[in-house]
């Protein structure tokens, strides 16, 4: 993902050399993602040189996509770095946002999710893909029965999903109630039955707290019509990271990480959009010199025009 180069006024220049000048773009992109009323959260590792040996920093997105609900805005992606997992780090990325965020039980999220924090609480919202995920590797591994029933009904409800996937937030709403609520009312029903027949430590009875003890979260996607049942919005924007880790290795310093975050942000933000991220950077990496700061939003994904077309206009 990092490794293709562009060429800007016939002279090839590499993307980690232009993030400096290209940051007035990726802090628009920030900015725009956490306006959004609703946002994914996810991270990765990512191997950092030091001293002839490699550590593991992580790679965080905060993904805007609202098109599951037939949004009117922009998808966009925004990425940052850090040396190591520490809950400060997401804190501070999260330090201006209030709203829903769909993430998976890290519990570096707790701090965020309280109602006195400053700036006012974020919501969470559960990631159902994370839940069946830990019933799908019992009944893969262990051929757990009550984890590959746990499956097949969270499958049900993830069936109804891409029905509805795409559609206003009215009709989202109302098969969301008529079909998927009381699927929900059963599964928690079954679920804690299941658990009354299990020992404390087992893994299915694992399995099953970790969907319990976070019930309320699990059943907020029925409530609001804007929500997912998973994180994969945010997963998905990861991928690239994984291929990436292949590709480059791994990251010359801290510094060299917080250049890919900002790359990283850059790219998935314009293929988010169905633009070619090669041509537009190429484009934008020419222009933003003499581009007025005031207009920076004319050279975002969504409103880009090639300044051929520009001129034109």
């Amino acid at each position: 993902m990092l490794a293709f180069e562009l060429a800007v006024h016939g002279r090839p220049v590499g993307l980690g050399d232009a993030a400096a000048t290209l940051m007035p773009l990726v802090d628009a992109i920030r900015s725009h993602v956490f306006a959004a009323e609703r946002i994914h959260a996810d991270d990765t590792t990512v191997p950092v040189l030091a001293k002839g040996k490699t550590r593991t920093g992580r790679l965080w997105t905060y993904v805007r996509d609202d098109r599951p609900f037939a949004g009117p805005d922009p998808p966009a992606a925004v990425f940052f770095y850090s040396p190591d997992r520490g809950g400060a780090h997401p804190e501070q990325h999260l330090a201006g946002y209030a709203g829903l965020m769909q993430a998976d039980a890290y519990a570096g999220f707790g701090r965020l999710y309280e109602a006195n924090r400053k700036g006012g609480p974020i919501i969470e919202v559960a990631c159902w893909a994370h839940g069946r995920r830990k019933f799908f590797d019992l009944a893969q591994l262990s051929k757990a029965p009550i984890a590959a029933e746990a499956v097949k009904r969270v499958d049900v409800l993830f069936a109804i999903e891409r029905e509805i996937n795409g559609l206003t937030v009215q009709e989202r709403l109302h098969v969301r109630q008529e079909r998927s609520r009381p699927l929900m009312v059963e599964l928690e029903a079954w679920l804690r039955e299941q658990r009354g027949k299990l020992s404390r430590n087992n893994d299915t009875t694992k399995a099953i707290n970790y969907c319990l003890s976070r019930w309320d979260a699990f059943c907020r996607f029925l409530d609001d019509r804007r929500l997912c049942m998973s994180n994969n919005a945010a997963e998905r924007e990861l991928r690239a990271v994984a291929v990436g880790r292949r590709n480059w290795t791994f990251a010359g310093s801290d510094e060299g990480g917080r250049r890919a975050a900002a790359i990283y942000s850059l790219i998935a933000t314009a293929k988010l959009n169905d633009i070619d991220p090669q041509a537009w950077l190429a484009d934008v990496l020419a222009r933003l010199p003499d581009h007025p700061a005031r207009r920076i939003h004319e050279l975002l994904p969504w409103n880009w025009q090639p300044q051929s077309v520009a001129h034109a206009a």
